[in-house]
């Protein structure tokens, strides 16, 4: 990897957020992003897309091979672990916000998800998307609910909605916090 770094897909992130959890082979992560999975509750990724993910990752210095064993029904199955490096980029997307509403329901919240998973609170993660998003949120309820325009009607509400709902996350970590700590 030299110069620029390349960006990370949705779903690449998610392969290395479970990679973070430890190493792990394609098929036990893509029955870890089935769709009635915890994270595939999220974002529901298959088989042949963790294979690709993986590839990426291993190509980028994210993850790299660690073990091969044999497969259940032949063949070989290739364990993959995330690197130091790949460890960096997580934590550092872990933290980011998310630029739009519209990607509050898979980004964010994948986020979200992953970071209970390691045991964190997403606490600091809401604090920093509702101060993120507060212009927009402003911004939009600003506006009229003209009912000419589906468009703004959906933003309005879209957005509303997601404004309650990150109030929400933050009195429900925020509680958790107070709780685990004993206060």
């Amino acid at each position: 990897m030299t110069g620029d770094v390349a960006p990370l897909s949705t779903t690449e992130y998610a392969v290395l957020g479970l990679l973070a959890e430890g190493p792990a082979h394609g098929f036990a992560l893509a029955r870890r992003l089935e769709s009635e999975s915890p994270v595939g509750r999220v974002l529901t990724v298959r088989q042949p897309l963790v294979y690709r993910a993986l590839r990426r990752l291993v190509e980028s210095g994210n993850a790299e091979e660690a073990a091969v064993e044999p497969g259940v029904a032949g063949g070989r199955r290739v364990i993959h672990r995330i690197t130091p490096a790949g460890r960096r980029r997580l934590t550092a997307w872990l933290g980011e916000p998310v630029g739009h509403v519209r990607d509050l329901r898979i980004e964010f919240l994948l986020k979200v998800v992953l970071l209970q998973r390691a045991g964190l609170s997403p606490l600091g993660l809401v604090r920093r998307q509702r101060a993120a998003l507060e212009g927009t949120f402003a911004a939009i309820a600003a506006t009229t609910d003209d009912a000419g325009d589906p468009v703004q009607v959906w933003r309005k509400h879209t957005a509303t909605a997601a404004a309650d709902f990150l109030a929400t996350l933050e009195a429900l970590f925020g509680r958790r916090r107070r709780s685990v700590g004993g206060t």
